[in-house]
């Protein structure tokens, strides 16, 4: 969540692009952003939902804790929108009180995930659905948003076993979408462009946390 609270996700509008796109390459253009934007939205149609079972979790070492449908926007990821990217966040607050957020309709914002001091990861959005962590949609539509609880200015926060297993859970979501282990993908808030966020903070070890992530990565699953 970070220092400020991330603002919501708007919806874009279908086929603007094509507008700026003229003669014959238009047409060819606006058939395929049509088609592209209709293959995103497809479970908006009436009486059409994707299968899905409840408290299913992407990550085998994670607990379920479901986050409001408000703060998140169902999709097909990778179908629709490809995942390249992990975003850090801290929750500047407890545990508790970041899943009570990310559960509280009028908060507009969750991550899809949590991560304790004591190494407990809560699950509260599925991977392949948006959710409203980073402020940017772009960035929402490709990344999985991942909270550690804690403060910003506080490194006793960053405890051993909370970077060991975000580690365990970056790893698992760079394999899975073939992300490169490196700090182009693996960002924190504060990098993402237009946001007025701070988190992970300078007391986040960025240098540690990439030798756990790569050392996962290369251990057997």
């Amino acid at each position: 969540m970070g220092e400020r609270k991330a603002s919501r996700d708007g919806d874009r509008k279908v086929g603007r692009r094509a507008l700026l796109i003229g003669g014959t390459v238009a047409a060819a253009g606006s058939a395929v952003l049509a088609r592209d934007e209709l293959a995103r939205l497809w479970w908006r149609t009436p009486g059409v939902e994707k299968p899905r079972k409840e408290g299913e979790v992407d990550y085998a070492g994670a607990r379920w804790l479901a986050a409001s449908d408000a703060n998140w926007r169902r999709a097909d990821r990778p179908d629709d929108y490809g995942i390249d990217m992990v975003v850090v966040h801290v929750t500047q607050g407890s545990f508790d009180s970041a899943v009570k957020a990310f559960q509280d309709p009028g908060h507009k914002a969750a991550a899809h995930y949590i991560v304790g001091q004591d190494g407990h990861v809560a699950q509260m959005i599925r991977e392949l659905d948006v959710a409203y962590h980073a402020g940017n949609r772009d960035y929402n539509e490709r990344s999985v948003g991942i909270e550690h609880e804690g403060f910003v200015d506080r490194p006793q926060d960053f405890t051993d076993e909370m970077y060991e297993a975000s580690a365990r859970l970056t790893a698992r979501i760079c394999a899975r979408y073939d992300i490169p282990v490196d700090r182009e993908h693996i960002i924190g808030h504060v990098e993402v462009p237009g946001t007025d966020h701070t988190d992970p903070g300078r007391h986040w070890d960025w240098e540690k946390y990439m030798r756990l992530i790569r050392r996962e990565r290369t251990s057997p699953a």
